[in-house]
This record gives structure tokens, sequence and C-alpha cells, in this order.
């Protein structure tokens, strides 16, 4: 059985796009098909501590646990998700970590049976260091037929490690395909 991992944030839901809009976007303007990296501090006008501070009270404040699925993704687990296996990896500071986990399993556990996070260092904190990257813990797991993945950078480690990748179509990544050639390629994947 193929072993798919997913990212979580912009890949199984739209953190970005809900973010800018319910609380960037109030009060000042940058529309999200224009956000061509990320992060997008710089295009936000803010530092990148402080641009992660906000995302870090957003997922702080509940705000993340009403967070929907990407409608397309979910309709796809419902289909196909018992046809392998599914691991969530996703890069999420330690504070928050658990409301990703909390999140993945409310709304993905029938499917995904396990989470593991890369922390996002913040100032202040020193956790030991396991994997500096999503390709080092790749390379440590040792099970994965494919990761998909809306960072660039994410999916050049994974490939490193020889694990195959598919980008999620996200503005910054300017990927060609859209959610649902996405999902055709990782039905493929898993039939091969």
């Amino acid at each position: 059985m193929k072993t798919i991992v997913w990212d979580v944030d912009d890949v199984l839901n739209d953190l970005m796009n809900v973010w800018l809009e319910q609380f960037w976007q109030p009060k000042h303007r940058l529309d999200y098909e224009s956000i061509k990296v990320n992060p997008p501090h710089q295009l936000l006008g803010v530092s990148k501590e402080e641009y992660l501070s906000l995302l870090d009270d957003f997922r702080l404040s509940g705000n993340y646990d009403r967070l929907e699925p990407i409608k397309e993704i979910k309709k796809w687990f419902t289909v196909n998700g018992a046809k392998c296996r599914h691991v969530a990896l996703t890069r999420v500071p330690i504070a928050a970590s658990h409301i990703s986990a909390a999140w993945v399993m409310r709304n993905f556990g029938d499917w995904i049976r396990s989470f593991h996070f890369i922390p996002s260092y913040r100032a202040g904190e020193n956790p030991p260091v396991y994997d500096e990257n999503k390709g080092a813990y790749l390379n440590y797991f040792g099970r994965a037929d494919l990761l998909i993945d809306d960072t660039v950078e994410n999916i050049e480690m994974a490939e490193k490690a020889g694990v195959k990748t598919l980008v999620f179509p996200r503005p910054w990544n300017q990927s060609k395909m859209t959610i649902d050639q996405l999902l055709d390629e990782v039905l493929k994947v898993i039939k091969e």
C-alpha cells in the first residue's frame, strides 16, 4: 500500500487565504492572488517575525480550529482515501502543534493516522533538532511514496531524499495544475 505525505497549511486547508481575507485585508490591501512569495512578510510590509507572530495569534485564538478543509481535498479523501496510507507533515511552531494536529485528526482522521511536524522556530525556543527540514524527516521515515506540498523548497528537499512530489497549486509556487489535476496525479501514483 502506498504512503502519501500531505502538508497541512495551504494544502489540506486554506490558511493563508482565510487569514489574509479575514484578518489582514480589513485593514490593509493585498489580494491573495498577488502573493508570489511565501512567507509574504515583505509584501505585507512587516518583518518576518511580525508576520509569524500574526499567524501564531490566528492559530492560538481559536480561528484555526474553525478552518474548513479544502472541498476538493475532502471529497477526494472521502472517495479515494482508503486506497493508501496517509501521513500529515507540517512545519508549525511548537506552541501551535497540538492545534494543527487536532485540526487534522478532526477533519481527516478517518484516513490520516500519523501527524508529524518540524518545529517552526520562534524566539526563545530551543527544542532539540531531530530533522532540520521535511526532506530530512522523509529520509528518516523511509516509507513515503509521494509528498504533496505548496512550498518549492520542501519539494526540492523531498526529491533529494528520493521521494516523488507534487506541488500543490498556490500563487507563490506557480504550479500549472489545478487541484483536481493534482488529485488525478495522486491517483496515478497510488495505482503504480
